[in-house]
């Protein structure tokens, strides 16, 4: 079992940066994904980043060129630097793991971006 924790996240003003991190315990399989999500109100998740335990990395449209996910593999901890922040990209941001083929999700944290 998988565990996940976060930390980042705030407010902070349109144009300014921001990393958050999560810190994954108890992995079991060398083959895993971390990354982000987030969530608006609503049921729909949009991908943020996700970066393979092999270094390839997936951009959600709307960040791409914004944002930068990276990995510390030591510490199994995974970041995601955000820069050029706007009010669209407040949100509930959840770390996200697949651990082989178990998935896990992190609590959330807020990012609001003010105009």
């Amino acid at each position: 079992q998988v565990q996940l924790v976060e930390s980042g996240g705030g407010l902070v003003q349109a144009g300014e940066s921001l990393t958050l991190s999560c810190a994954a315990s108890g992995r079991f399989y060398s083959d895993n994904v971390m990354g982000w999500y987030r969530q608006v109100p609503g049921p729909q998740r949009e991908l943020v980043a996700l970066m393979t335990n092999g270094g390839s990395r997936t951009y959600g449209d709307s960040v791409k060129g914004r944002f930068t996910i990276s990995r510390d593999r030591a510490k199994n901890t995974v970041y995601l630097q955000m820069n050029s922040l706007k009010p669209e990209d407040t949100a509930v941001y959840y770390c996200y793991d697949r651990d082989g083929p178990n998935k896990y999700w992190g609590q959330g944290t807020q990012l609001t971006v003010s105009s």
